[in-house]
């Protein structure tokens, strides 16, 4: 079976290609597109569709819109009711469902050929729990939890796998949700909602929950699998902040409060779900799974012996979990994702046709990882672009910022660099062998999806990654998945002696993550960075805005 994937109704618009039961391609439309999600969640963009994520999808497997047999719509409008009647307000949302009933129709439109009875819908959260538990390595009849602001009626899933099904266990009903509340505190610390959820959740650590007592007033277990989550009455608990105004003490404790009470309401909600199933893996999907500071806790304190998390949990995911549901019900038995590098990539010849077109100067090193790793040594910037792009919000290792961890300074430059808030943390690589030694918590961790202690011993010698509350979100490295990041690793700790990297996604602000050619070189022409990565071939700064350079040639 061919089976593309669509998510569109929300945000985040994104594809998926899965054949024969495996995952061949993902991609989000914002990379295509260089708008930041893709589009906002209004039910005035409800008809924008991933054109261009699926097209490529379709494209990379040599296949034509008619070849498919089935195409899987995230979102079933047969089972949602009008706002108003969930509680909502959101006078627009028939729009929406409109909309979501025409998308056959729409994807017909979008790629030429396409039959639109093929189109399935698939519930949203359904959508979301194929894309934990089908994907998921090793997990077997796992549990699965999903999280989010809203699908068509609920906010919130509890189901188990069963073989290649999924039963659904329980169901939390809007308008209790913890992601519109979560949503909320967003908008009124004055960040983007819908968008900046992680400033929110990187605020709280500057914080304490001393408003946690008020809060679960409004945000509480009830003890059945399910929760109350509305009605906060958010301006009594502190003054809203304006876009362009410095957070203040109140906002950074009513974010860590809000954080705690979510944290508390999640481990409840999994503690449930372990009690009905007495399963080993759980797996979490939604937009409430990008929280790596509540999966820790739920890792941590939790009853299941292992969690594992959607790289792409937001609503990206839910065109891979569509196809491979529908893929699983036809018999085709889904194979678990073996990395997020899903998206697109270019060989080194047409790498270098792009550095010839652009006019650059360029050099082909005779080790791009060694190269990269004297430059790192060096306290310098490096734009590193490998591979295919990642499928999800984090950079893994293919379109990143790297830089030295030992220097404190650093975290203040790339966040200059990137033109974002001071208060934001940078990630570490480090090689999954060597976890261990230096941070204390879910390992592996290839996804970025868990923050860790740092051991008190290294804190002081990788300053730029250690998190005002003493931890970093990890990302683990296995040499056979990431030879060439496996290499500059070794390279640097040689030099160094330290076995970690920085790495943060290569975009500046309000951009998503950098993906092809053209996006890398316009990135690093416009920030400070010292050295260009792509494929085997470096662009130093220096070299590129040396005056009297012909640009013409590989040196």
């Amino acid at each position: 079976m061919r089976i593309l994937g669509i998510n569109a109704l929300f945000h985040d618009p994104a594809a998926a290609l899965v054949i024969d039961g495996r995952t061949v391609a993902a991609a989000e439309e914002e990379r295509f597109s260089r708008r930041k999600h893709g589009k906002r969640p209004l039910p005035f963009s409800a008809w924008e569709l991933p054109e261009q994520a699926a097209a490529w999808c379709l494209k990379r497997a040599g296949l034509r819109p008619e070849d498919l047999d089935a195409v899987a719509y995230s979102f079933d409008p047969a089972l949602a009711r009008p706002a108003d009647a969930m509680g909502l307000d959101d006078p627009w949302d028939h729009l929406r469902l409109t909309y979501a009933r025409e998308a056959p129709g729409f994807l017909r439109t979008a790629l030429p050929g396409l039959d639109p009875e093929t189109v399935r819908f698939v519930p949203h959260h359904m959508a979301h729990a194929a894309s934990g538990a089908f994907a998921a390595p090793d997990a077997g009849d796992c549990c699965v939890l999903v999280l989010d602001g809203r699908g068509e009626r609920a906010s919130h899933l509890a189901a188990r796998r069963v073989g290649d099904r999924l039963e659904p266990l329980r169901a939390q009903d809007l308008p209790h949700s913890l992601g519109l509340v979560y949503e909320e505190l967003t908008e009124h610390l004055g960040f983007l909602r819908s968008c900046d959820e992680f400033k929110v959740m990187a605020l709280a650590s500057h914080g304490t929950p001393r408003m946690l007592p008020e809060l679960r007033r409004y945000v509480y277990p009830t003890g059945d699998g399910g929760f109350h989550a509305t009605g906060v009455p958010w301006d009594e608990l502190c003054a809203p902040r304006g876009p362009d105004e410095p957070w203040t003490r109140d906002h950074a404790d009513v974010a860590a409060s809000a954080q705690a009470v979510l944290e508390e309401t999640l481990l409840d909600l999994v503690r449930w779900l372990h009690g009905r199933t007495h399963g080993s893996v759980l797996t979490l999907a939604g937009g409430v799974a990008l929280n790596c500071v509540a999966n820790s806790r739920v890792a941590r304190e939790g009853p299941f012996s292992r969690v594992w998390v959607q790289p792409a949990a937001g609503d990206a995911g839910t065109a891979l979990g569509g196809a491979l549901l529908l893929s699983a019900g036809a018999g085709d038995g889904p194979e678990p994702m073996t990395g997020a590098d899903l998206g697109r990539d270019w060989s080194d010849a047409e790498l270098g046709a792009w550095l010839k077109t652009a006019a650059v100067p360029f050099e082909r090193p005779a080790d791009i990882a060694a190269t990269v790793a004297r430059t790192l040594a060096g306290n310098g910037i490096v734009a590193w672009f490998q591979g295919r792009g990642e499928y999800g919000p984090r950079a893994l290792g293919h379109r990143s910022l790297l830089a030295h961890p030992g220097h404190a300074g650093n975290l203040e430059r790339l966040n200059d660099v990137k033109g974002r808030e001071q208060f934001r943390p940078v990630a570490p690589m480090v090689l999954a062998d060597r976890a261990a030694a230096l941070f204390d918590g879910p390992l592996p961790s290839p996804y970025m999806l868990f923050v860790h202690d740092v051991a008190p011993a290294w804190r002081e010698r990788i300053p730029a990654v250690v998190h005002v509350d003493g931890t970093a979100r990890i990302q683990t490295v296995d040499p056979g998945r990431e030879p060439l990041v496996a290499r500059v690793l070794s390279e640097f700790e040689r030099l160094t002696g330290l076995p970690v990297v920085v790495n943060t996604s290569l975009n500046t602000a309000g951009r998503p993550m950098v993906d092809d050619p053209r996006d890398a070189l316009e990135c690093f022409g416009s920030s400070p960075v010292d050295l260009l990565a792509i494929g085997p071939y470096a662009i130093r700064r220096g070299d590129l805005f040396r005056s009297g350079d012909d640009g013409e040639g590989v040196r």
